[in-house]
């Protein structure tokens, strides 16, 4: 039996146990599961990133930007390659300068044009100081030497030009010739010199038309003259001032005096040295007239036609070109130079950039003077009025081409949409390709007219100084909308856009390549040899080889170039040319596509024109259905949104009509569907910035007023609900809707409080005495117990604290009053009368007597309002009271805040102490630090809810010992005055009640416990309880009362018998009066009874000491114990 031979290769066991089977199916069901996540994962970027995969980023973030134009890498000498060796170097030649001129304009547009234009912008003469413009100017000279270096290039460009192109064309025949130039046309060259022109005619006119500039130079000129004549002043050195001075000669002569375009064409372009001959060149005179015409006639039938690409800027070449002919050769072609006229009844003015507008009339006339003298005066005049009419005339029809444009560019856009959300089939992908090409190019032609419409028509009223018409205005930012919709549809579809442009460049490559290839073709199959013939098929070879690569700028240079030696000799037949031009034209146009659509629907200009925006903004605010137009408004939006929160809110009070039938709706919602608004370098934000201004504007009106908070969080939910707004939570210490005056309102202004508020003792509730309102304000409790938790609890002392220096100035006046010479003596003479007659008089005081007091009290004086100097203190004694019941609510409110605070706490007498806790535990430092505070938090709310400070007993000990001192003996007579008080009180307290039934009501009043509390707090200060009770005064008071009754009943009695009516109703009344003076005595009574238990009106001052060394010599004793108790380890009872 044979026996295999491994291969040395071979490792593992041959024997299979299906391990690896198992493997294989493990990986590659892992493998799937990371697949489908993956897909999945794929799927939610491509969802988040917009609704269809055709559409790409947001147009204002634009994070990525996406370039089309194809980038050439080699040099033109590596492209132009021909076995013909002088055809290559014409070719070269001139294919540099046009891209030498390209570069040159370039930079034009980009850096010389914006520097000018912008110069001194931003400034307003108001924020000038003197010097500023003169230090502008100094820091634009460098500008100014860049402009200069500028311009001598595109002079010598001008003049390298010139000479290539006469030596080409030599009229000299026995000369010999660089190549046969019969039927070769270098039209392209011709093309890039009037666009060299033009570059330098619009630095003229910027120039000419910059009033800043001019006059900042001559300023600065002038302090060149002042340093001139004091050099060492600014520091200068005197020989370094003459050459700068010249150099400014020289800038000023070339740059500013409008001479640039004049100093170009007026060149010696004939060389000295004997080398090109220019003005008598009589071949390249007629070649450079024909090459004029040609463009010329290319442009006129295409200028002001809706097929209308560039040929504005080429007919600007064209004149420019005209007027350096007349300048060289100095012949004029006067039907050519009427027809350039005639262009303006079709085209009256060209907008060279920005805001500079061009009329060429004016242009041909002043540099052409000659020519000018030979037309009649109406037909120029006739040039002039018809700018007028033109004007007049789109003034009128603006609308109407709004509103064809509009249907132009939304149906250009339906079309964009099904073309490119179309699969391309590829049997017909060819006719695709034509299609898509046809509608790119048609969309940068309706962006081209808009475009052209909007700057002539703006820059025609700027230069003309015309008003334009509130329409006009709308209509033109409609075609602002309608450029920037092409060119958001270009973009939204660039991904697409993108894709298909190389295809249809790679189109139109071959279609250009299969006419060149018949052509060549058709060379080839001629015999005949001739240099000519050689330079055709070269230029055809040229052609060919050009166009087999990317659609660059530079090769689709070398093929016009090429062509234009390609198509003479009849090569091409007619009906093969003329397609060819336009495929050359088409690529042109796709090649360059996106660069073209942004520079057409750039709106850069209307800065010029910023006036309109407001007019424009108004407009779309108005009409706030379509809110998408608008990209610019925020403040008036965010002032009517605050206004319609306000009156919605609001609507109880019925402040306006806001019936949407009768007035009118708008939907301001509409605004926050917009997307963020890229402006330069910032993103406006609509939602974002409404819903800022809101919060911003809720938040100090709280702030302001903390008792609207809940009107303000009203207002936020309805901002949620009716514009979907996420607004912020103010999170200020929310108060009731029954906050009332702010503690710390009233502690600052306690003196205006205790004389505007009625105090009531049993309900422990302020009412505002009078109000210019319909209500009235009062303050309970739970308003202070919020106030408190708003502030803290540290406001309560503070607020005691002002009680106090309040209470210290009224007492000062307190004592003058009780020490005047009338009161003191009336006082002493009635405790003396009391002390006679008490023991006749069962112990009370006569009623009688402080009758009589309160006569005498008013024959002392009245004031303005009827008042007496009884009147007067009992108005002190009432503030007073009240001062000392805003004390005690702020001791309920300090309780009532206290125990809302701590009921969180399960139980107040098992609290652990979560510092032991946290040792215990071994946790780290801060937590410790924590826990001591939440402990010190938790033991300060127990204190606190338990007991509360007592703040009448302190208010009491501070100013007891002041009032009992025997230098103010004088106060020791208070307790008499108080009889007298109570009878002032009481007719006080009736005629404000009465008033609560009249209708004036200024005055009423049902409640006023001041005064009791304020009588209660000075006898307890005086210690006088006693000497007050010794009079018995209320039981007098009712004795006297109910005698009076039992009177006039017993008389009613009498009365009713004999029937006398009148009478019996004036004791009915009598009756009545006497009942509420007996009640009003009775509550009295009670409120000052009730008043006196919050002094501990049981006990005199000597009883209070004495209760207070028990206390101490118990607390002394029980320490002992404690201490004995420490040292035995017996247990103490207590």
């Amino acid at each position: 039996m044979a026996v295999e031979t491994l291969s040395p290769d071979w490792e593992f066991d041959r024997v299979d146990d299906g391990s690896q089977k198992i493997h294989a199916e493990v990986q590659l069901k892992n493998y799937g599961k990371f697949l489908e996540e993956y897909t999945s994962q794929l799927r939610r970027i491509e969802d988040a990133l917009d609704d269809s995969i055709g559409d790409v980023w947001d147009f204002n973030l634009d994070p990525i930007a996406l370039k089309l134009l194809p980038y050439e890498q080699s040099s033109l000498l590596e492209l132009i390659k021909t076995e013909n060796k002088v055809l290559n170097k014409v070719i070269t030649v001139y294919a540099a300068l046009c891209c030498e001129i390209k570069k040159l304009k370039y930079e034009a547009e980009t850096k010389f044009y914006n520097g000018l234009l912008f110069y001194g912008e931003g400034a307003t003469d108001a924020s000038m100081v003197e010097g500023d413009c003169q230090i502008q100017m100094g820091r634009f000279i460098s500008f100014l030497q860049e402009l200069s270096c500028f311009v001598t290039r595109c002079y010598e460009v001008v003049m390298n030009v010139v000479h290539q192109l006469a030596a080409l064309y030599i009229s000299n025949k026995i000369a010999p010739k660089i190549i046969e130039t019969t039927g070769v046309h270098f039209q392209t060259m011709y093309e890039h010199l009037g666009e060299l022109l033009t570059v330098l005619l619009t630095l003229d006119e910027i120039i000419d038309n910059h009033i800043t500039l001019k006059d900042h130079w001559t300023m600065y000129k002038r302090l060149l003259k002042s340093v001139h004549h004091n050099p060492s002043k600014f520091g200068i050195q005197e020989e370094k001032l003459k050459p700068f001075e010249k150099f400014l000669l020289k800038l000023e002569g070339q740059l500013l005096d409008g001479m640039i375009f004049q100093a170009c064409i007026e060149q010696q372009f004939d060389s000295l040295n004997g080398g090109v001959s220019v003005s008598k060149n009589s071949t390249f005179a007629e070649e450079f007239a024909h090459s004029i015409r040609s463009i010329f006639a290319n442009v006129e039938a295409k200028l002001g036609e809706p097929s209308e690409i560039d040929q504005r800027d080429k007919y600007v070449g064209i004149c420019g070109l005209f007027v350096l002919h007349f300048q060289i050769f100095r012949t004029i072609d006067k039907k050519f130079y009427k027809s350039l006229l005639d262009i303006c009844k079709k085209v009256p003015a060209i907008t060279l950039t920005a805001n500079i507008i061009w009329f060429p009339d004016n242009f041909l006339i002043q540099k052409i003077p000659a020519a000018a003298k030979l037309l009649d005066r109406k037909s120029l005049q006739a040039i002039k009025i018809h700018r007028d009419t033109f004007l007049q005339q789109k003034a009128q029809s603006l609308t109407k081409d709004v509103q064809s444009y509009y249907v132009f560019v939304s149906s250009w856009m339906m079309k964009m949409e099904s073309i490119l959300s179309k699969e391309q089939r590829m049997d017909k992908f060819a006719e695709d390709l034509t299609n898509r090409c046809n509608v790119f190019i048609q969309g940068f032609l309706y962006a081209y007219s808009i475009s052209t419409i909007i700057k002539t028509t703006m820059n025609l009223y700027m230069s003309m100084q015309k008003p334009m018409t509130k329409t006009s205005v709308k209509a033109l930012c409609r075609l602002v909308e309608l450029l920037k919709a092409i060119e958001h549809m270009f973009y939204r579809r660039s991904m697409v856009v993108a894709d298909s442009v190389s295809h249809i460049t790679q189109h139109l490559q071959h279609q250009a390549l299969h006419s060149i290839s018949v052509a060549k073709k058709r060379v080839i199959s001629d015999k005949k040899y001739s240099e000519q013939r050689l330079d055709v098929l070269s230029a055809l070879v040229l052609a060919e080889n050009t166009l087999n690569g990317p659609s660059t700028k530079q090769r689709r240079l070398i093929v016009s170039l090429a062509l234009s030696v390609g198509t003479q000799m009849k090569t091409f037949k007619d009906e093969e040319l003329f397609p060819l031009q336009v495929v050359m034209k088409k690529l042109d146009l796709i090649s360059e596509l996106r660069e073209r659509v942004q520079t057409q629907c750039d709106c850069c200009f209307l800065y010029w024109h910023r006036a309109v925006f407001p007019i424009y903004l108004d407009d779309v605010y108005e009409n706030a259905v379509d809110a998408a137009r608008l990209h610019h408004l925020l403040d008036k939006l965010c002032k009517e949104i605050e206004k319609d929160l306000r009156l919605s809110v609001h609507t109880h009070l019925k402040l306006d009509d806001r019936n949407p039938f009768k007035v009118g709706m708008k939907d301001l919602a509409l605004f926050f569907s917009l997307n963020p608004i890229r402006f330069f370098n910032r993103f406006i934000d609509i939602r974002a910035y409404v819903t800022h201004y809101l919060d911003k504007t809720f938040y100090n009106l709280t702030t302001v007023a903390l008792h609207d908070w809940a009107t303000y969080s009203e207002m936020r939910n309805l901002a949620t609900q009716r514009y979907g707004l996420v607004m912020t939570e103010a999170h200020l210490p929310s108060q009731t809707l029954e906050q009332g005056l702010d503690v710390l309102e009233i502690m600052r202004n306690i003196h205006i409080f205790v004389s505007r508020y009625l105090y009531n003792l049993n309900n422990q509730i302020f009412i505002e005495r009078t109000s210019n309102n319909k209500h009235l304000n009062t303050i309970n409790i739970r308003h202070i117990a919020n106030s408190i938790r708003t502030h803290g609890t540290g406001i309560m002392n503070t607020t005691v604290n002002f009680t106090y220096q309040f209470l210290k100035k009224k007492f000062y006046i307190f004592s003058q009053f009780m020490y005047d010479e009338h009161i003191k003596s009336r006082l002493i003479k009635d405790i003396r009368f009391f002390r006679e007659i008490k023991d006749q008089n069962d112990h009370k005081y006569p009623f009688d007597r402080a009758e009589k007091f309160n006569r005498g009290i008013r024959k002392l004086g009245i004031t303005p309002e009827g008042q007496s100097y009884l009147d007067q203190f009992r108005q002190l004694i009432s503030q007073i009271g009240n001062a000392m019941g805003y004390v005690r609510m702020i001791r309920s409110g300090g309780l009532h805040c206290s125990s809302n605070a701590i009921r969180f706490v399960p139980d107040l007498e098992d609290i652990v102490n979560f510092e032991e806790l946290v040792k215990e535990e071994g946790l780290a430092e801060e937590t410790l630090k924590a826990a001591r505070h939440l402990d010190s938090v938790l033991s300060d709310h127990t204190r606190n809810s338990a007991e509360g400070t007592e703040y009448f007993k302190m208010l009491v000990d501070v100013f007891a010992p002041e009032f009992r001192r025997p230098k103010n003996i004088h106060l020791r007579n208070f307790y008499i005055i108080v009889p007298p008080l109570t009878l002032n009180f009481v007719e006080h307290s009736i005629s404000c009640k009465e008033k609560l039934n009249k209708k004036n009501k200024i005055g009423a009043a049902f409640t006023d416990d001041g005064f009791a509390m304020g009588v209660a707090y000075i006898l307890k200060l005086l210690d006088q309880y006693r000497e007050f009770d010794s009079l018995h005064w209320f039981q007098s008071v009712r004795e006297k009362y109910l005698k009076e009754i039992r009177a006039v009943a017993k008389q009613q009695n009498v009365q009713s018998a004999s029937q006398d009516e009148k009478l019996l109703q004036t004791m009915n009344l009598t009756q009545k009066r006497l009942d509420v003076y007996l009640q009003e005595f009775e509550l009295l009574y009670f409120s000052l009874s009730s008043a006196r238990i919050f002094f501990r009106a049981d006990k005199t001052a000597a009883e209070e000491n004495q209760e207070k060394k028990e206390k101490e010599e118990e607390t002394k004793t029980s320490n002992g114990d404690l201490s004995d108790s420490t040292v035995s380890a017996d247990p103490v009872v207590k």
